[in-house]
């Protein structure tokens, strides 16, 4: 009897006791859009620009588009990490020549970098292997900026942080094992983005262009995931 009391006893406070913290890590590749948006500012020199631009993402061209993030799990399915996004913005060619520009491009990435929180829906079924899951994120968007004013013989061609960046996901997990997992998921980018176009150093006391504009991405992805 006591035997049996004591079995008893270790399998209610099993029941009681949270499960353990969890860290799942995610890699993704996927396919992704960037919305029209309007650029303004100046150019270096200080001519004026105002024009909505056609943005190509490309995420099939190198360098291909792709993202990563770690997240924390807690007992209540809340989950908390970091993502980061390699994205990518091209302006076409027509928006080149009214710029004034020769090329004007956030292509080794418009690199996204959020703080999330997660939420996800385990079924309560024991064998269903599917958990769809929502987050959203904010963070700071860091594009590697490919920008020549047309005739300079200048060029800008580094890394910027440029502004607040927000993140939303929808997607839905399978689970292979208790390790590893694949899922699928759509995810949308908001980020204000304030650039510098840098001076052409063949102009004498020419000044940095400014320009800024707010950029919206969307995208599909597939990936997978290890949990530890």
């Amino acid at each position: 009897m006591k035997t049996s009391l004591k079995a008893a006893s270790v399998a209610l406070v099993a029941m009681a006791t949270p499960a353990a913290a969890e860290i799942e890590l995610s890699f993704y590749l996927g396919v992704q859009s960037v919305q029209e948006s309007s650029l303004s500012g100046t150019l270096p020199g200080g001519a004026a620009v105002n024009r909505k631009v056609d943005w190509e993402g490309n995420p099939l061209e190198n360098p291909f588009y792709y993202g990563g993030r770690v997240t924390w799990w807690n007992a209540n399915n809340l989950g908390f990490g970091i993502e980061g996004t390699h994205a990518k913005a091209y302006a076409s060619s027509g928006d080149l020549a009214a710029l004034g520009l020769s090329r004007f491009e956030l292509s080794d990435g418009h690199n996204i970098i959020t703080l999330n929180v997660m939420k996800r829906f385990p079924s309560t079924f024991a064998n269903d292997r599917f958990t769809p899951y929502v987050g959203g994120g904010v963070g700071v968007a860091i594009p590697h900026v490919d920008a020549q004013v047309i005739g300079a013989t200048g060029r800008t061609y580094d890394y910027e942080t440029t502004g607040i960046a927000l993140r939303g996901i929808a997607g839905m997990k399978y689970s292979l094992n208790e390790k590893w997992a694949l899922f699928g998921e759509y995810q949308a980018t908001w980020s204000d983005n304030d650039i510098t176009i840098d001076a052409d150093p063949a102009v004498v006391g020419q000044t940095d262009g400014k320009v800024g504009t707010e950029l919206v991405t969307h995208a599909v992805n597939v990936g997978i995931s290890y949990s530890f």
